[in-house]
């Protein structure tokens, strides 16, 4: 592939992806954070950069992530191995969303840097899956 003269190809494709990616260092401290991730969470790469992942992960959900996250990082292996997993995350506005995440870490002589996510909003279909249940199971008349 010939060398890229006006900018990394990486961080071009990375940018314009249709998920949201987010780079954490081993320390949770966000370093990359794509437009896609903007648009879903509301929150610039400006305002983003440097932060905690706090600022996406809602207040109950924060102490079960921290454990996770720092397991992954001492141990190098990810529980999930990059399945798809729904959760809960917040948007700048306050606003709860339903994400479907996906989780690698990024490893360099078998220790971890840090984790990317790739995360795309569901909250429609989470929305839609419920009232067909709950449309499912209400009584006949």
């Amino acid at each position: 592939m010939p060398v890229d003269e006006s900018g990394s190809l990486v961080e071009r494709i990375v940018d314009h992806a249709g998920d949201a990616i987010i780079y954490a260092d081993r320390s949770g401290t966000i370093r990359r954070w794509n437009r896609a991730a903007t648009a879903l969470f509301g929150v610039s790469a400006e305002e983003a950069l440097g932060q905690n992942l706090d600022l996406i992960i809602p207040e109950h959900l924060r102490a079960p992530h921290w454990r996770g996250f720092g397991a992954a990082m001492a141990s190098g292996t990810l529980k999930l191995a990059g399945r798809p997993t729904l959760t809960r995350a917040a948007h700048k506005s306050g606003r709860k969303l339903y994400v479907e995440m996906t989780f690698a870490l990024v490893v360099t002589d078998g220790a971890a840097d840090g984790s990317v996510a790739v995360a795309r909003d569901v909250t429609e279909r989470v929305a839609r899956e419920r009232a067909a249940a709950l449309a499912a199971r209400a009584p006949q008349s």
